[in-house]
């Protein structure tokens, strides 16, 4: 139980103060431990914050699989806006994905390459069921007939758009201006 305490307090401390700016002592003190006592949980401050971004990254994955779980070949449109607001759902109310999002972003450089290979493997995981749920709509001729990966890739383009904006953002217009154009074009583009 003590871990995941650790883990929860330290989440807060990398999320508004980054790697850099986070300090093992401010976190057990948060935790009501001393600082050498982190030790019997954790290596050290490397080994605390790749937990904590393991944790965010299996709930983004979990996130946005169980919704994917849900799609079925009937109402794309309206499915894949959905995925849309869930992406910024859960940067706008989950700490963990704001944190995820953050650091995939603005890595610490001695993690960059770690953190990469994770944000690929994330990457990959909903590319292959964003990509057979394109399949399953191609197949029920909902979608216009494409080689499966060439919507699912635009659609991830769209994805990224908006995650940069949640990023570097501030601005609920923009934000929104910005999802509904690209939406627009993208589902023009794949409506039969």
């Amino acid at each position: 139980m003590k871990s995941k305490e650790i883990k929860d307090i330290a989440l807060k401390f990398f999320t508004i103060h980054g790697y850099e700016g986070a300090s093992l002592s401010q976190i057990a003190e948060n935790v009501g431990m001393r600082k050498q006592s982190l030790y019997a949980h954790f290596k050290g401050k490397d080994d605390l914050f790749l937990q904590v971004l393991q944790d965010a990254k299996e709930a983004e994955i979990s996130s946005k699989l169980k919704y994917l779980s849900k799609v079925d070949t009937q109402n794309p449109k309206a499915d894949l806006f959905g995925y849309l607001q869930l992406v910024i759902n859960l940067f706008q109310q989950s700490e963990q994905l704001k944190f995820w999002l953050r650091m995939s972003f603005f890595p610490p450089l001695h993690l960059a390459t770690a953190i990469n290979e994770e944000v690929i493997d994330t990457e990959t995981k909903i590319q292959t069921v964003l990509e057979s749920k394109f399949q399953d709509w191609i197949d029920a001729k909902v979608i216009m007939a494409d080689a499966a990966f060439i919507p699912t890739l635009a659609f991830l383009g769209v994805v990224d758009s908006i995650m940069l904006e949640l990023v570097y953002g501030n601005n609920d217009k923009r934000l929104s201006d910005k999802l509904n154009a690209s939406w627009i074009v993208f589902w023009r583009g794949i409506s039969t």
